[in-house]
């Protein structure tokens, strides 16, 4: 029988490094470094706070003042072009 140890599944550490936001970006999720992880859920929060996901398809986000700057002056983008427009705004 295989250890239940062995078998779990291990986070992935590139998930789990903390990435830094810019100043841009800070705006939103905060200008502390955190994981991609945990920087999605603040900028989840965010939306959520602030009523950013179209209420027709769910899978766009309407971007106001702050999120516009983040998404390269779009005012709506999908949930998958943010996940792009958002890894732009990391500092390396």
């Amino acid at each position: 029988m295989a250890n239940t140890e062995d078998t779990k599944k291990k986070p992935n550490a590139g998930f789990m490094k903390p990435v830094q936001p810019d100043d841009i970006l800070a705006k939103i999720v905060g200008s502390q470094p955190l994981p991609r992880t945990e920087l999605t859920k603040q900028l989840w929060v965010y939306i959520r706070k602030h009523g950013l996901q179209d209420q027709t398809k769910k899978t766009l986000i309407n971007a106001n003042a702050d999120l516009q700057a983040v998404f390269d002056g779009k005012a709506q983008v999908s949930m998958f072009e943010m996940t792009k427009l958002v890894s732009n705004h990391l500092k390396k």
